[in-house]
This record gives structure tokens, sequence and C-alpha cells, in this order.
């Protein structure tokens, strides 16, 4: 990790603008890439780039490594002539540019996409060659065999089950038989092909846009989640990584217990680590996980860190986290093992929630940045550990992150009174400030902070409210779908926010206008008459000379 001071944006993918229904890897993405660097930011920080699961969300996704089919952009695959533009462009994508439809999309998305295949599959790289494969697709597939035969086995299970879960596959199929596997692969080789085609043109795509971003100098953090989805090819494949029966059902599940989010707590129903497994075997799968993360993102943050040292354990037929008990997970023992095999890591540690001292011993022998939330910070008559002035240098510093409000909302609509009269005399605001000065104070206040990276979300740098709510944690339904409008992140913006970045040392600052040189004054000649006044020249009304360039007035934003 660096040491100089930074900042950065939270932004999903999926929130950019554009065509499709939702956020990818077109155009308004290298656009932002570009905002970014002209707003002095050197990291854009990501939701999980996995295919969405249960309730929209990408953190149950069906694979820990495979990445979203929304996310390709279809005008890349029309400009190497795998589509048509009229095969997508008329589509019914969703009636509000910002808010994705997840129904439109995904009834829409594949066969746009397989489309795209047929057209591939047609191709021959070499002239009599019987397959469409080049050699970058098959090193693509090389490289990634640990994964990814298995989660193209899946997904033609599942689509061939009517996209049901495995857990209601016929039982040869569901228990991995090897007669049921090899017809499965024999049967549905055209349906594998198609899913190791897309998540090849994923990688494609997105090794482009982290490559310009690089360019720019502008590093990817990338979010990991701890868990797997309950229904996904890892849990089908790997039963033995998993508390799981014999029949590949969970026995106990994850979530937190009663929190600040929520009085039940979180159910999020994950298969719990078998993690007597993952030290027998070395943690290799958490090895692969991890090295497949780092191809991804220049930085990985973990969410859910605390569940390395102790996590809820639930049992798989409660109906709330109510009840549950704390156990104990690997702690610095996997830690090591992944520098063993890997080197040093990028790690960001999501360390938020009830927080027991063993997790912050963890943190501070793991090395790794933790975060602080100023959103948690103005509980009256605490000093809480997420106001600024108790933060330390290595840790990340938030207003708010995907799982709050915005800061417009937590001021209009979710902050007690107490909490908002103390933010407010902290920040050095009152209740006669605007609402977007006030919300410019928060991030003020984020960007004063001692932590050596500052994360602002892009919604917050944009004073909205709470409609630009990313997740409301406990909540089903309703949520990652926000949408930014086309044309929101102006040159302007991006020079307001290197402006106030360099402020607090975080960015450089934009460099000053060259000062234009007065015309020069001619004087009269030293002598009898020289105070007396020249004679007027022709056009010298015409010539007067230039003022100084203002150079406050170049810096006003």
């Amino acid at each position: 990790m660096q040491t100089k001071r930074e900042c950065g944006i939270l932004m999903p993918l999926a929130s950019l603008p554009g065509p499709g229904g939702i956020g990818c890897f077109g155009k308004e993405a290298y656009a932002f890439v570009d905002f970014l660097a002209e707003a002095g930011q050197s990291i854009w920080q990501l939701l999980p780039l996995g295919p969405t699961g249960y309730g929209d969300s990408p953190y149950q996704s069906c694979s820990a490594f495979a990445g979203n089919p929304y996310f390709i952009d279809l005008d890349t695959l029309a400009a190497e002539g795998l589509l048509r533009p009229e095969e997508y462009e008329a589509l019914p994508w969703g009636k509000n540019a910002g808010q994705v439809d997840y129904e439109a999309v995904y009834t829409h998305r594949f066969g746009v996409l397989r489309a795209a295949y047929a057209r591939w599959k047609a191709r021959r790289p070499v002239p009599g060659c019987e397959t469409p494969c080049s050699d970058e697709s098959y090193r693509f597939c090389f490289l990634n065999d640990s994964w990814l035969e298995d989660y193209a086995l899946y997904m033609a299970a599942k689509e061939e089950c009517g996209m049901r879960s495995y857990l209601e596959w016929p039982a040869p199929l569901r228990r991995r038989e090897p007669q049921a596997m090899a017809e499965l692969a024999e049967r549905r080789a055209d349906e594998i092909g198609f899913w190791k085609f897309v998540q090849f043109t994923f990688s494609r795509q997105w090794a482009a846009l982290k490559g310009y971003a690089n360019a720019k100098g502008v590093r990817i953090m990338g979010d990991l989640p701890i868990y797997v989805s309950a229904d996904s090819a890892d849990a089908w494949a790997g039963r033995s990584l998993f508390e799981m029966d014999g029949e590949g059902r969970p026995t106990r599940v994850a979530g937190c217990p009663p929190d600040y989010f929520s009085a039940d707590g979180q159910l999020w129903g994950n298969p719990l680590y078998h993690w007597p497994h993952h030290r027998e075997t070395g943690y290799a799968w958490w090895a692969e996980r991890l090295r497949c993360a780092l191809r991804l993102y220049d930085i990985v943050r973990i969410d859910h860190f605390r569940g390395f040292d102790t996590y809820w354990a639930i049992p798989a037929e409660s109906p709330t986290a109510r009840v549950g008990r704390w156990e104990q997970g690997p702690g610095m023992e996997l830690f090591e093992a992944l520098r063993r095999q890997l080197g040093e890591l990028p790690i960001v540690a999501e360390d938020l929630g009830e927080l027991f001292d063993s997790v912050r011993v963890l943190l501070r022998e793991s090395g790794f940045p933790g975060m602080k939330v100023l959103q948690f910070a103005f509980t009256p008559g605490q000093d809480s550990e997420y106001l600024p002035h108790n933060h330390e240098k290595n840790f990340v510093v938030y207003p708010g992150t995907h799982d709050n409000t915005t800061i417009a909302g937590w001021l209009t609509d979710t902050a007690a009174p107490g909490e908002r009269a103390k933010a407010l005399a902290y920040l050095g605001l009152t209740e006669h400030d605007s609402l977007e000065t006030q919300v410019r104070g928060f991030v003020r206040g984020a960007l004063a902070s001692p932590a050596r990276i500052a994360v602002i979300p892009l919604a917050d740098w944009l004073a909205l409210g709470a409609e630009a709510r990313i997740n409301q944690p406990g909540v089903l339904g309703g949520n990652w779908g926000w949408r930014a409008k086309d044309g929101v992140c102006t040159p302007a913006l991006a020079k307001e926010i290197r402006a106030l970045c360099a402020v607090f040392g975080r960015a450089e600052p934009l460099p000053e206008e060259p000062e234009k040189p007065d015309e020069p004054i001619e004087r009269p000649e030293e002598g009898p008459d020289a105070c007396k006044e020249p004679p007027a020249a022709a056009g010298a009304a015409d010539r007067a000379p230039t003022p100084p360039a203002n150079n406050a007035a170049a810096h006003t934003v």
C-alpha cells in the first residue's frame, strides 16, 4: 500500500448512466475515469463485479469468481461485428433511466449475448480450423480453469433445470455423480461454451477499462464479499469447503446479530466455511480466490472482515438472526498463509459492526487499513472512534458507505436530533446553512481526517438525497438500483472536487494559469519636455494595455 494521502470516489459500475438499462464497460465508464483523473482522484471504488443474485444483490452472487454479464458493453460487441445495433438498441431496458430495472435487464441481456456468441462461433481464427477459440480465449480458459469449468457446468445445469436452486436438481446432478456430470458436459456442450464466452468477453472488456484507468493514474478498489451464496457454483462444486450436510444443504448460515442497521440482526443465509478443511489444505481455495481478485483490482476491500476473527453462526432453520452464537475464525493464520503464497496483500478491511477487542487485535496484526464512517460518529455524549480527531493514518474514511443513506438523506431523514446537532457543531455548520453547504461540510470533515485514504460516494459530491441510497441492509427489494443522471460529472464539478481535495493534501492542485504580460508602456524621453503629455497616436484607443490576469478569479470554483 502507498503512504501518501489519497482520495477516491465510490461509484458502483451499475450506477453509471448510459443505454442498456445498467451501467457497463462502455463509453460512460471511460468518461467517468476521465472525470476521476480531472478531479485529482487516485481511486475508483466499486461494489462486487460478480453476477447479482438474490434480491439483485452483488453480495449474493452465483460465483465468487465470475464477472457480471450485465456489465459487458454491447456497443463494443457491435464494433467487433458480433452484434447489430438494431438487435439491442430498441429493446425495453426499463422506463426510468435513473433506476436499474433488473427484470428487464435479465429478460433481454442474455438473448443479445447469445446472438453475439452465435456469430463468434461462426468465426474461425485460422482458415480450416474447427474451433472459434482464439489463442487469447484459450489462454483465459487455461488461467481460470480452477473455477471456470465448474461455473459453466453449473450455469448450464441451472438453465436446464428452469433456473431452480441446485438443491432442487435431480439427485445425480445435485451430487455431481461422475456419470451425470459427463452426460451434462456432452448434452449441454454448446451452453457450456456460451458461459465461457461470456466470461471471456467480460474479462477482456474489463481489462481494457482497468488498463485505461491505471494509465490515467486511477487505481481500482474492488469489493470481495467474505461469503458465497447458498445457491452458487462454489457451494455446488466445493461442498467440503462449507458447513453442509450430505445433500449439500447448509447446516448453519451467516449473518450478524442485532445492530445499528437492524433490530433483528441480518440473516444473510450464506453457508459458513468449514475452517478445519481450509486449514488442512493450506487455505488453497482462499489463495486462488484472492489471486483472481487481484487480477481484477488493484486494492481489495474485504467485506465483513470481522468474520475472520469471530463470526455469527445461525442455525439454518432460524427465521431471524437473533438466534445464533459467536464462533472462532482462522485469524492471522489465514493471512500468513496468503502472504506466503501471494506476497504482500493490498487489502482494506471492512471492520464495521460490533467489534470485540480480538477483532481490533487482528486488524492491527494484519496491518490492513480499517474503515471509519462519519455517519456513525455523532452519538451525543460519546467521544466516538469515528470522530475525525480520533482517526489514525492507517484507515480509509467515508462520510457514508453503500450501506448508508446519503449525507443529505442522513441530515434530513435519518439522524436523530441530537446526532444532527452534534454533527453540525463539530463540522462548524449551522441550521441556517443550506443543505448543500451542510453536505460539503461533511465531505470536508472526511477529507480533513488523518486517515490516509478518503473515499467519498459520488452521490455525496452531488448532494443527492435518500433517492440515491444504494442499499438498506436487512430490507429485501428496492436496493442496488440507483443510477446517476447523464451529464452530472461536469468539468466544473471535477475542478471543484480537485480544489477541495488539494486543500487537504489529497490531490495535486490545478496548475496555475500563466499571467498574461502587460503591454509595455511607452515612456517619454527625459529632458525639458519629459513631463509633457505626448501627442496621441492614431488608433491609440484601440491599443489600450491589456489588464493583468486575475489569479484569484482563475481559481474560483
